[in-house]
């Protein structure tokens, strides 16, 4: 099941499709789609998660905590909607896409993918692109 909560003033505008999508990704990787859920917050929020459980003082788009069971994904991901925002800007794509990149890249760390090593970021990178281009095939 996918749940989406928020902590911020921000809403999805389209969750049943963000779920079809993600529910359909996670199938993609022969994987099984347990409990994740998605909490979108902003920087200061997400920035004392970084200080405490990671002892990161920096600023990031996500964190994920994954608590996956074998082939059954579970996990909770914490994405600050304000990173997101300033990362598209940076990046010259729109929001929905960046947005839809990070909701996809925890899903993706779930799956075994990493992305400290430039090789593993780049296989991340190729595996976010092919699981974005499904989301434009499902609509």
């Amino acid at each position: 099941m996918i749940n989406f909560n928020y902590e911020t003033d921000f809403t999805l505008e389209n969750e049943e499709a963000i779920t079809i999508w993600i529910t359909n990704v996670i199938e993609s990787e022969s994987k099984k789609e347990g409990e994740i859920n998605y909490i979108f917050c902003d920087d200061d929020y997400l920035h004392k998660i970084n200080l405490e459980h990671l002892g990161h003082d920096t600023l990031t788009d996500i964190i994920s905590f994954d608590y996956s069971l074998g082939n059954e994904l579970h996990g909770d991901i914490f994405i600050s909607v304000e990173r997101v925002k300033d990362n598209a800007i940076d990046f010259n794509v729109s929001f929905d896409d960046e947005l839809k990149r990070v909701l996809i890249h925890g899903v993706l760390h779930y799956c075994g993918y990493k992305d400290k090593s430039d090789v593993d970021e780049l296989l991340m990178r190729n595996k976010e692109d092919e699981k974005l281009s499904m989301f434009h095939v499902e609509q």
